[in-house]
Formats: structure tokens, sequence, C-alpha cells
């Protein structure tokens, strides 16, 4: 046996044997350990999930405080309808409420800045039949503001 039939042995041999441990690195399983990218995506999305949960709560309390601020209460309410019963037969006349500023009404905006009570409470009673549109013209016509805050005031009821 000479050199050159043990390469013809020892050479195939080898390559089968690199061909092996090639094909068992490739399928072995890779480290299930999170890379850096993947660490930084999820502490991002915990801290986007947890700034959306407090702007969600901000928001929530703001609408709190300014239902709270617009709703009269059930006493004042059932007062104005007794006070004044024009307002039901002119609201079943025309189908919507009298524009405030009127003799014998409160202005549309009392002096704390607040809207009036009953003007609110109309306003939500048109928003709760499906009379957006009008809710806004109302609005609209009785603080005299622009159509965009009036939408976002009816929005918001």
């Amino acid at each position: 046996m000479n050199f050159g039939d043990v390469l013809t042995i020892a050479l195939p041999l080898l390559v089968l044997l690199g061909l092996l441990w090639a094909l068992s690195a490739a399928f072995r399983p890779r480290d299930t350990g999170m890379s850096d990218a993947e660490r930084y995506q999820r502490e991002l999305a915990a801290r986007s999930a947890a700034h959306q949960a407090s702007q969600v709560q901000q928001a929530l309390a703001l609408r709190a405080r300014i239902e709270a601020t617009t709703k009269p209460s059930q006493n004042a309410a059932q007062h104005s309808q007794h006070a004044q019963p024009n307002n039901a037969a002119v609201q079943a006349q025309t189908g919507r409420p009298p524009v405030a500023n009127q003799p014998g009404q409160q202005p549309a905006v009392l002096p704390s800045g607040q809207l009036n009570p009953q003007l609110a409470l109309e306003l939500q009673n048109l928003v709760r039949s499906g009379k957006k549109i009008e809710a806004i013209k109302v609005l609209r016509q009785a603080t005299h503001s622009d159509l965009l805050t009036a939408k976002n005031y009816v929005d918001r009821l």
C-alpha cells in the first residue's frame, strides 16, 4: 500500500466527516435566548402599552369632569321644566330647543365659563335621539362658536 492508496481512502473519509459535521451544525437547535433587538422591542411595547393606558385614564377622568360640570342635577332639571312650561311647547312645535339669550332665559355660557345646564341637557337629549347635527346647530347658535368646536363638544356628549 503506497501513499496514493492511503490518500484515495482517507480523502473521501475526511470529506464525508466534514460534510456530516456541517449538517449536524446546521440542524443543531439555536440559542433560545432573546437578542438585544427583541428585548428592546418588548420593552418598547410594554412602555407603549403603559403610556396608552395612562392616556386612556386621563381622558376618562377629563370626560368625567366635563360631564360633572355640564350635567345638571335631576332636581335642577325638574325645576327648569316646571319653571318654564313654554319651553316644552316651543320644542314640540319646532323640534328643537329655543335659542338662549331670549328674555327670561339664562345665557348659553354662564359667567363661570360653563355651559348653561338647561342647554347642556337639551343637547344631550338631541344627541341621544340621534340628532347630532341638530345639536351642533343649536350649540353654534347659542354660543356663537365655530363648527369644529361645536362638533367636538357634541361628540363628547
